[in-house]
């Protein structure tokens, strides 16, 4: 059984940083990528960022130059460093496993 628990969020200012964490459980971690998504009211889920088992990145134009995903395999936790953050990032964020979701955390940006 895979589970994914994400924190850090919250609400924070325009031109404010927040980190969020996503702890997993399971065998499966190591062998993986894994993604940020987000959801904003009214707006389909879409794709934040994504690491490879290898720890190669990839982010949506969106993000880029402002987040940062991270992965430490030892305790299978991914990171996702959000600076420079802008009203239009306000949306719950989830982290993403194979075929696996978390709960989501909310993170509001005000202008």
């Amino acid at each position: 059984q895979v589970q994914l628990v994400e924190s850090g969020g919250g609400l924070v200012q325009a031109g404010g940083s927040l980190r969020l964490s996503c702890a997993t459980s399971g065998s499966i971690f190591n062998r993986n990528a894994m993604d940020w998504y987000r959801q904003a009211p009214g707006k389909q889920r879409e794709m934040v960022a994504t690491i490879t088992s290898g720890g190669s990145t990839n982010y949506a134009d969106s993000v880029k130059g402002r987040f940062t995903m991270s992965r430490d395999n030892a305790k299978k936790m991914v990171y996702l460093q959000m600076n420079s953050l802008k009203p239009e990032d306000t949306a719950v964020y989830y982290c993403h496993l194979f075929a696996y979701w978390g709960q989501g955390t909310q993170v509001t940006v005000s202008s």
